[in-house]
C-alpha cells in the first residue's frame, strides 16, 4: 500500500471517535509541524501526554536546582528549556538575574571542561530525560570515575515511560490507543510496551517522526484498534513497531546494561500528577557522593493557580481549553510547564495555530 492509502483510510474513517495519545514531545511537535490533523477524520483525536521531561519535571527539582546555584562556589549546569520552567516562586534565570550562578550547556559533557578549568569550583549538572536520554548520563558518569573528577554531582528527574502509562490507563485518561515514542524505545524496545497493551488491551504504535512515519503509524494504530478483539481472541501483540530502520524488539541492550549498572528505579513526582511508584530514576548507593540530593523532591503549589498543564499531560483537556492559554500564558511569558519547551503541548499549539 502507498502512502496515499493510508492517508485515504484515515481522511474517510467514519467508524466510532477515537482518542490517541503520542507519548514523546518529539512527537508531539512533529504531528503540530506537519500538519496531519488536518488531513485526518475528525473522528480520530491526537492528544499529547506527558512526554516532555522539562515539563513533567516538579516545582521541587527546580527548588533545589535553584537552591544549589546559590550555594558558595557551586554552578548549576543545564539545558536551556530547564532554565526556563517555573519552580515554586521562579525559574532558574530568575534566580540567575539575582545572583546564583547558573550556565546554559548543550551537552552533559561540557561540564567535564568547566570541572576541570574550575577545580575549586562544585559544578552540578540538571539531568532531566526518559529512557532515551539516560545512556547519556552514564557516559558522564563513566568519565567522571575513570578521570577521578570530584567536583561533579547530578541532580536528576529521570523517568520512564511504562510507570506513567499505566498511571494514566488507572486514572482516568480516556486512551483508545498509544503513539509508542521512538526514541524512548531505540533504547529500551518495542517490548517495552507489549505487557501494557495486554493489560489494557490497548495498541500501541512504534513509530518514527516524519510525516509518512506519522501517517502509517497512526493507520497502523487504528487498524489494530479496529481489529484489536479478534487481535487478543488469537493471541495476537497489539504492540506493532513501524520504526524498524532503527527500532527492535529487544533495543539497544548494551545502553540498557549500563543504565542498570549506574541507577535503580524509585518512586518519583511528576508535576501535576503527584508520585508514581518505580516511574523514577536514581543514582545507586555506589555512585551517591556523585548524587546533588535528587531523591524527595516533591511539587508544590502552581505560580498560576488557573494553569492547567496537569489536565494537559494527561490529555483531558486540549491546550485551547486551558482558560490562559494564548492570553496571559505564551512562549514569552509561560505560565505553566507545557509553555516552556519546544516539545511541550502548548508551546507547539501556540507556534501552529
Amino acid at each position: 500500500m502507498g502512502i496515499e492509502t493510508y492517508i485515504d483510510y484515515l481522511k474517510n474513517y467514519d467508524g466510532p471517535d477515537v482518542t490517541f495519545m503520542e507519548v514523546c514531545g518529539s512527537h508531539t511537535a512533529a504531528i503540530a509541524k506537519s500538519g496531519i490533523t488536518k488531513v485526518i477524520s475528525p473522528k480520530i483525536h491526537l492528544v499529547s501526554g506527558p512526554g516532555c521531561p522539562v515539563c513533567v519535571s516538579p516545582s521541587g527539582y527546580v527548588d533545589r536546582l535553584i537552591a544549589l546555584a546559590r550555594q558558595p562556589e557551586t554552578t548549576v549546569c543545564t539545558f536551556g528549556d530547564l532554565l526556563r520552567i517555573p519552580g515554586t516562586s521562579e525559574s532558574l534565570n530568575e534566580a540567575k538575574g539575582s545572583g546564583a550562578s547558573v550556565e546554559m550547556v548543550y551537552s552533559p559533557m561540557d561540564v567535564i571542561a568547566l570541572a576541570k578549568e574550575h577545580p575549586d569550583q562544585t559544578y552540578v549538572f540538571g539531568a532531566v530525560g526518559f529512557e532515551t536520554t539516560v545512556p547519556v548520563y552514564t557516559v558522564l558518569m563513566e568519565q567522571v570515575e575513570s578521570e577521578g573528577i570530584t567536583n561533579i554531582q547530578v541532580l536528576t528527574a529521570l523517568k520512564v515511560m511504562p510507570p506513567v502509562i499505566r498511571w494514566l490507563c488507572d486514572n482516568g485518561a480516556r486512551i483508545d490507543g498509544f503513539i509508542a515514542p521512538g526514541h524512548v524505545s531505540v533504547i529500551s524496545g518495542s517490548k517495552h510496551f507489549e505487557a501494557l497493551s495486554r493489560e489494557y488491551g490497548i495498541p500501541f504504535a512504534v513509530t518514527g517522526f516524519s510525516p509518512k512515519e506519522l501517517v502509517v503509524g497512526i493507520y497502523g494504530l487504528l487498524r489494530m484498534w479496529e481489529q484489536r478483539q479478534k487481535l487478543l481472541a488469537e493471541g495476537e501483540s497489539l504492540t506493532k513497531n513501524f520504526y524498524p530502520s532503527v527500532v527492535t524488539h529487544d533495543g539497544n541492550v548494551i545502553a540498557q546494561a549500563k543504565v542498570e549498572k549506574y541507577f535503580e528505579p524509585g518512586p518519583a513526582v511528576w508535576r501535576g500528577m503527584g508520585e508514581i511508584a518505580d516511574s523514577g530514576l536514581y543514582l545507586r548507593k555506589e555512585y551517591a557522593a556523585l548524587d546533588a540530593g535528587s531523591r524527595g523532591l516533591d511539587e508544590d503549589h502552581k505560580i498560576n493557580k488557573a494553569c492547567r498543564c496537569d489536565q494537559v499531560l494527561m490529555g483531558k483537556i486540549t491546550s485551547e481549553e486551558c482558560p490562559l492559554f494564548g492570553k496571559v500564558c505564551s512562549p514569552l511569558t509561560p505560565q505553566g510547564a507545557c509553555m516552556v519547551s519546544s516539545e511541550g503541548s502548548c508551546y507547539q499549539r501556540f507556534l501552529n495555530r
